[in-house]
């Protein structure tokens, strides 16, 4: 299915409906709501903004503090705030449900972009707030949020994964080989789960929609080395150290010492220090030896964003609001209040923020140890279920180092619809 872009037309409609809003050029010539609309501090315009966030971000406080503050930074505008529950994972069912009715300001996981996108459910930014992403986040982030080179979301945090180990297990050198880490102690990693399989794929020079995970025409390339990669998750299903488990039932074994590493995120953190207390080890990703050859383990990198509902009748509004819940001082509190690794460059780069172990893990992976997950539709369309066929077939033992080549193959043909 290629994907559908939203018409210029589209957008200028969409962003332009409140007609006491300016709508200017970008560069690119489509439409992207301005500041300018005459309302003042006198004269404010009175807005109703409905904000779609998840639970725990409405419990703790946090979305309501952030938007009172919007709100006293703007006193052009008088807006009355409603708050409902929809977490990131949720964004592409619940708003691609009912656009109409769906928050103008939305939470949403950058894996749902292409979706939000075909239902014409997000709207795209341009002019000063792409400068502005782009002047504060890492180049993977940004191309979390882009698709033919169009904005379409402002990250807050990054979502990846990486290493948990328990230390008095492992040095830091032992955590830098994934197999110096089988020879000590068991380690999780949920390989059947196909968002890590590509990992090891990867890590031996697999491309998703080509290097930088943005070209779908690209397609899969598993590489000269990828038999090696089955050969060597053959071997890992035979080693009596290695569990295919997920975090959660990873970390019961962290409790009674019967695994020493696992594969995680952000959201594992506080349930890993409770198991392992002191004794917690967090890390960028390991190597494996892939035919003699060291490569670094690559997982899947992404972002969670906010997103602006182009049929809001308060376009400016919502888009100067989404741009302050994504900013330093939002990202800030949100990281003191819940924990939420900030993403912001210049954030990332204070003392207290620095200086977190688990901060430092995920900044390390995203910049070495990480590629974009691909947006597109025939990555979507094809990667997941492909993935998941050979691994069950290596679980099975249908595939094995007499057929690995062959089911490669397979795999890789599968992954760009050639089955």
């Amino acid at each position: 299915m290629k994907l559908k872009k939203l018409t210029a037309l589209a957008m200028t409609t969409a962003m332009c409906a409140a007609t006491v809003f300016g709508c200017g050029s970008s560069e690119d010539g489509s439409k992207e709501t301005t500041t300018g609309s005459g309302a003042s501090e006198e004269n404010p315009i009175k807005a109703e903004i409905k904000v779609w966030s998840p639970q725990e971000d409405q419990t703790s406080g946090w979305i309501q503090q952030e938007c009172e503050n919007f709100s006293k930074a703007h006193p052009e505008w008088d807006i009355t705030f409603t708050y409902e529950v929809c977490g990131e994972g949720d964004a592409k069912t619940n708003v691609v449900a009912d656009v109409e009715a769906a928050g103008d300001v939305y939470f949403f996981a950058n894996d749902q972009l292409t979706t939000l996108l075909n239902a014409e459910a997000i709207a795209k930014f341009g002019g000063t707030v792409v400068d502005d992403i782009k002047a504060t986040n890492s180049e993977t982030l940004v191309n979390s949020v882009t698709i033919d080179g169009n904005i379409y979301g402002i990250p807050f945090t990054a979502n990846t994964w990486f290493l948990y180990y328990d230390k008095s297990v492992y040095s830091e050198d032992d955590v830098k080989s994934l197999d110096t880490m089988l020879e000590k102690g068991v380690v999780a990693f949920p390989v059947t789960n196909t968002w890590y399989t590509a990992s090891l794929y990867a890590a031996a020079g697999a491309t998703f929609s080509g290097a930088a995970g943005n070209d779908e025409s690209a397609g899969t390339e598993l590489g000269d080395k990828a038999a090696k990669v089955t050969d060597y998750i053959i071997d890992l299903y035979a080693n009596a150290n290695f569990r295919d488990l997920e975090a959660p039932d990873a970390i019961k074994g962290f409790a009674d010492g019967t695994v020493a590493a696992c594969m995680g995120g952000t959201w594992n953190y506080e349930d890993v220090k409770a198991a392992l207390g002191d004794n917690i080890g967090i890390a960028q990703l390991p190597a494996i030896n892939i035919d003699g050859t060291d490569c670094v383990l690559k997982s899947f990198a992404g972002s969670k964003c906010i997103g602006v509902n182009p049929r809001t009748e308060y376009p400016e509004i919502a888009t100067a609001l989404a741009k302050y819940l994504a900013g330093k001082d939002a990202q800030q509190s949100h990281y003191e209040m819940r924990n939420i690794i900030p993403c912001n460059t210049e954030l990332l780069e204070v003392d207290v923020i620095k200086s977190d172990a688990l901060v430092k893990a995920q900044g390390d992976t995203i910049a070495n140890t990480s590629i974009v997950q691909p947006l597109d539709s025939k990555f979507n369309d094809n990667y997941w279920d492909a993935a998941g066929a050979i691994i069950a077939e290596i679980k099975a033992g249908t595939c094995t180092k007499d057929n690995s080549a062959e089911k490669t193959q397979a795999f890789e043909d599968a992954c760009n619809g050639n089955n």
